[in-house]
């Protein structure tokens, strides 16, 4: 047992990883169990102690995404910034309280009410801490530009504030508090966020591929970009959801910007390398749409759109660039070779068919029988897309390196 747990915390991804497949698999489980009954009556529809809907969209935004994040920047913050590596006895713990937390929220959906905002409590203690070592790698590292380092930080503060919103709202009742909490999850956290990660990773793995290549990181669009999302959250919040194109067309001008001088099409030389840049574009197609969307809603008065261009958001880009990374860090700090084998492209693709038919399912405004089965197809395609990824790489969390070497 002690040796099975010192390869499985001899580094922060494969803890923080392995917990994040969990929670990608597990949640949408429940999820479709829930709109199987809501759609068909071959059941009744879980009975959650809050609305479904508002205990899916924090997992998905807050529960998901920052076992994958905190295993990432755990691992590469102390590189980026040529400083000593983060000890186990520091990573561990939010490690552990944020599992804790996570799991009570989840278990207490069905059964305590007094528990949820405990398991939310203990969450964002958890994200506190793994902010709080983050933020020492951050302050003992020599002097140096670390703008992207400084951005990261500010997002994953904002995303505390928006689990705290969260955990108002489970306390006070109050919808408004909900609402901000996703409102932050979005444009304030994860957007900004991995934005910032591609800005900084995506041309360097280009470089190594694509010849000749030249590197493109601009400062000023990464502010351009901070500012939308700035924007478009202060909009948002203020429900002048007519004027979210002031915003929105010019973070999907800075995405297309990105995907042209990044050479979206000479990526795909290496699959490994072209899944990172698919997942990219998706960021202009979500962008579009709701630039889309928020014109239509001006000029037409009509919400036409739905949430196809969150889902385009957070399915067709975070998501997938969620699962490209995590690939590409899983091979390459287990010590195998950078190559996506053709199991891994082809759950990549039907992700890619995930995000696609959730989308549909919004669009189908005049058609509510072939908006729910789209949205069951959906589902469908994300488990069984993420159970493939879980089945194909969990296990190497649990395993020693290939090449014999510590991490």
């Amino acid at each position: 047992m002690k040796l099975f747990w010192n390869t499985f915390s001899a580094a922060p991804h494969r803890l923080f990883f392995f917990s994040g497949a969990i929670q990608l698999i597990l949640p949408a489980l429940l999820w479709s169990i829930e709109l199987i009954g809501r759609y068909t009556q071959l059941w009744t529809p879980l009975n959650t102690l809050i609305p479904s809907t508002w205990a899916h969209g924090f997992v998905m935004i807050y529960g998901i995404f920052i076992f994958f994040i905190f295993g990432f920047l755990m691992t590469v913050f102390p590189r980026w910034m040529n400083t000593t590596s983060i000890a186990k006895e520091y990573y561990i713990a939010p490690f552990l309280w944020l599992n804790l937390g996570l799991i009570i929220f989840e278990v207490s959906l069905f059964f305590n009410p007094s528990t949820l905002l405990s398991g939310v409590s203990i969450f964002l203690f958890g994200w506190l801490s793994g902010i709080y070592i983050l933020y020492k790698t951050f302050k003992q590292a020599p002097k140096q530009n670390k703008r992207y380092e400084t951005i990261i930080l500010g997002a994953l503060i904002c995303g505390a504030f928006g689990v705290g919103s969260y955990a108002v709202w489970l306390y006070a009742d109050s919808w408004q508090f909900m609402q901000l909490a996703l409102n932050i999850g979005i444009w304030l956290y994860l957007l900004p966020l991995l934005f910032t990660v591609s800005h900084r990773m995506l041309p360097f793995f280009s470089s190594n591929i694509i010849k000749p290549y030249n590197i493109f990181q601009p400062t000023y669009t990464l502010a351009i970009f901070i500012i939308g999302c700035l924007t478009h959250f202060i909009l948002n919040t203020l429900n002048y959801a007519e004027w979210l194109f002031v915003a929105d067309i010019p973070l999907a001008g800075i995405a297309l910007l990105h995907t042209i001088r990044w050479q979206f099409f000479s990526s795909f030389k290496d699959r490994l390398l072209g899944v990172l840049h698919m997942a990219f574009f998706w960021l202009f197609i979500g962008m579009s749409l709701f630039s889309i969307q928020s014109l239509l809603l001006l000029f037409t008065g009509e919400y036409i759109l739905g949430h196809s261009p969150l889902h385009a958001l957070t399915i067709g880009f975070f998501t997938s660039l969620l699962i490209a990374m995590a690939s590409r860090v899983t091979m390459g700090h287990s010590g195998r070779m950078l190559i996506l084998d053709k199991a891994s492209w082809y759950l990549f693709l039907g992700l890619q068919l995930t995000a696609i038919a959730r989308i549909a399912s919004d669009l189908q405004f005049d058609n509510m029988l072939l908006s729910n089965n789209l949205n069951l197809v959906a589902v469908a395609l994300w488990l069984i897309c993420l159970s493939v990824w879980f089945i194909k790489y969990a296990p190497i969390y649990l395993s020693g390196r290939v090449d014999g070497k510590s991490g």
